[in-house]
């Protein structure tokens, strides 16, 4: 199979392992997802969004994650430990991300070093299905090679045939490097733009091959699309003039009724938007979250011109003309004050990512017990006790991130006269 594989067309390969678009998002109710990788994974940075999306869209579904990342690590040194960080978990899917460690950073980028690779993939998936787990193989994180060198380089093909040999198996794939890729290729055009190096956008630290926060968020919208994210969150069309919802889609509109100025409706929607906290915005010009998994539309069609505001449970998330909201807005992250999150939606979202940190930190913490204190005397209660806690932090996770009715306010901005300034009569 290997000799076959190495026969295969480049133009084949990549055909094979281009992300498609999935029917469905992948995780599934009742999933247990095991995250395996290297250090990348051990920082535990795409981890938590991925974690964090999933439970803002998909709130009625119970899915649990656990991190098995080990700096240094490769496919066929991974082995090893499957037992003891992956399966022992329970997980129901595990993605594999390796690849720049196999080849030693690009120091033993050679034939031997592949067919180590390929072995360890076929060995992993091999062990996953025996205990009917379904395995998601990726390609790794790209480097801070330049993107047109980095496309035709060794790890790139090394990792599309490894990509090619999980589909024979019949594992699932994505293709982590092509979809950072073409985030990466927008900031290399503007930072070509931009004299001063200091102001150059990196999605990497200093070693080049390490993510920093901006390109861990890329790695996670990359898997997230692989995984099948679809782009709308839901959607709502509504007729001011007859005082009626058109389309809804993803969400149930009620009440809907006229106002003094506008119009009225609550909206209840079956899953939420990623909305990442205050200047998250900054990341979106690199990153299109806005348009790629997080779009939550408003469409207000026949209202009289003119400049109206939007209110959400009370709270203002700004002002737009009539023409922007018949033309369909996206409010996931709109809110009339920066430093403040616009509708509930969006609070909703800030605090479940506080309870994703809460549980990653209470997860290092029993990482570091059962690996650096295993002769502490209290250790098997303490695992009790950490058990527990995880427990109440995903309640609480799933009980803030769902769903509830919003009662929205459209209304009119009437224009106040300048003072000395008389009124246009009309």
């Amino acid at each position: 199979m290997t000799q076959v594989l190495r026969s295969l067309p480049i133009l084949l390969i990549f055909l094979v392992n281009v992300i498609t678009c999935r029917a469905e998002f992948v995780l599934r109710d009742g999933d247990t997802v095991a995250f395996l990788g290297d250090s990348i994974t051990a920082a535990r940075g795409y981890t938590k969004t991925v974690e964090h999306y999933t439970l803002m869209r998909f709130p009625e579904r119970n899915v649990r994650f656990v991190n098995a990342g080990k700096g240094g690590d490769t496919t066929s040194g991974c082995v090893d430990r499957l037992e003891r960080d992956v399966f022992s978990k329970g997980p129901t899917v595990v993605t594999v991300v390796f690849g720049v460690n196999d080849i030693g950073w690009g120091m033993k980028a050679d034939d031997e070093h592949k067919q180590r690779y390929l072995d360890g993939i076929r060995n992993i998936i091999e062990q996953c299905k025996a205990r009917k787990i379904r395995a998601i193989i990726c390609s790794p994180a790209i480097t801070a090679e330049t993107p047109d060198k980095a496309e035709s380089g060794f790890l790139q093909h090394m990792t599309d045939e490894g990509l090619a040999l999980a589909k024979s198996l019949g594992a699932e794939t994505i293709d982590l490097q092509r979809g950072m890729r073409k985030i990466q290729r927008r900031i290399v055009e503007a930072n070509a733009a931009e004299k001063d190096k200091a102001k150059h956008t990196l999605l990497h630290v200093g070693d080049g091959v390490h993510l920093n926060e901006l390109g861990h968020l890329a790695m996670a919208y990359a898997m997230l699309k692989g995984l099948g994210a679809p782009e709308d969150v839901s959607s709502v069309v509504l007729d001011a003039k007859n005082e009626v919802a058109t389309s809804a889609k993803g969400c149930t509109i009620s009440d809907v009724k006229p106002n003094s100025a506008g119009i009225d409706f609550t909206r209840l929607d079956q899953g939420l938007p990623l909305n990442l906290g205050f200047l998250s915005g900054f990341t979106y010009r690199w990153i299109p979250i806005p348009e790629g998994i997080s779009r939550y539309m408003l469409t207000v069609e026949n209202l009289p011109s003119g400049e109206y505001e939007i209110r959400a449970e009370g709270r203002s998330l700004g002002k737009v003309n009539a023409a922007v909201l018949a033309h369909g807005l996206n409010i996931f992250s709109m809110t009339a004050d920066g430093w403040e999150p616009g509708g509930p939606w969006d609070a909703q979202s800030n605090a479940v990512r506080e309870l994703v940190d809460a549980r990653d930190k209470v997860w290092m913490s029993g990482f570091v017990r059962a690996h650096f204190l295993a002769n502490h005397p209290q250790n098997t209660d303490l695992e009790k006790k950490t058990q527990r806690l995880d427990d109440e932090l995903v309640t609480l996770q799933h009980a803030i991130a769902k769903p509830y009715p919003y009662h929205f306010e459209i209304r009119k901005v009437e224009r106040i006269p300048e003072a000395g300034v008389a009124p246009i009569k009309k």
